[in-house]
């Protein structure tokens, strides 16, 4: 059986009748600036999968026409949302440089992959200092038993939350556990001892 392939140009040209054509790179930069602004948030426009559960009509011209009735305001304000974004983007382009450019790149590549696979002890370190004791990491031997390091006297043991739905809740550490969860800014963890 034969595959198609339609492109995402070709299904809004073929569901709206309508066909956009930006100029290359322009969309990447716009949603740049939108992820910034936040332009297009439920609290600008509306949440749209709701909106669209309540509009009766059938056809693209009937949804534009109810939408803007229903959220008066809501495209003119995400786009100025976006454009002072923009406008903001403009204003710091001339201060990137090759050298900036290669500062980013190492920061990136050397820097925040090291301390991406190292946090461990960073919060180690943070039990340590909310217990108010020293904190040490484990030696290899320790390590072969399943213990990340020691907060005062305490052997602990650091996993993600998917360690407990990875099935490895059979294996033995005899260690207090510390439980992360990377966030997008960062790092979540919890004890209880």
């Amino acid at each position: 059986m034969p595959t198609f392939k339609l492109k995402n140009v070709e299904i809004t040209e073929l569901v709206t009748g309508n066909r956009t054509d930006f100029p290359k790179y322009t969309t990447q930069i716009m949603n740049l600036a939108n992820q910034n602004a936040q332009g297009t948030r439920p609290r600008i426009v509306g949440q749209m999968t709701d909106l669209f559960d309540q509009f009766s009509g059938s056809g693209f011209q009937e949804w534009r026409t109810w939408y803007l009735q229903e959220k008066p305001g809501a495209i003119d304000d995400a786009a100025d949302r976006v454009y002072a974004m923009l406008e903001l983007l403009r204003e710091a382009l001339p201060l990137i440089d090759k050298g900036m450019v290669r500062d980013w790149v190492e920061d990136l590549v050397i820097v925040k992959t090291f301390v991406g696979l190292c946090f461990q002890e960073a919060i180690i370190a943070r039990v340590a200092e909310i217990k108010a004791c020293s904190y040490r990491l484990a030696n290899s031997d320790e390590e072969s038993k399943g213990i990340d390091g020691y907060v005062g006297e305490t052997p602990v043991s650091v996993k993600p939350t998917t360690y407990q739905q990875m099935g490895m809740l059979s294996e033995h550490i005899d260690a207090q556990m510390i439980v992360y969860e990377k966030k997008k800014d960062g790092v979540s963890f919890s004890f209880d001892f």
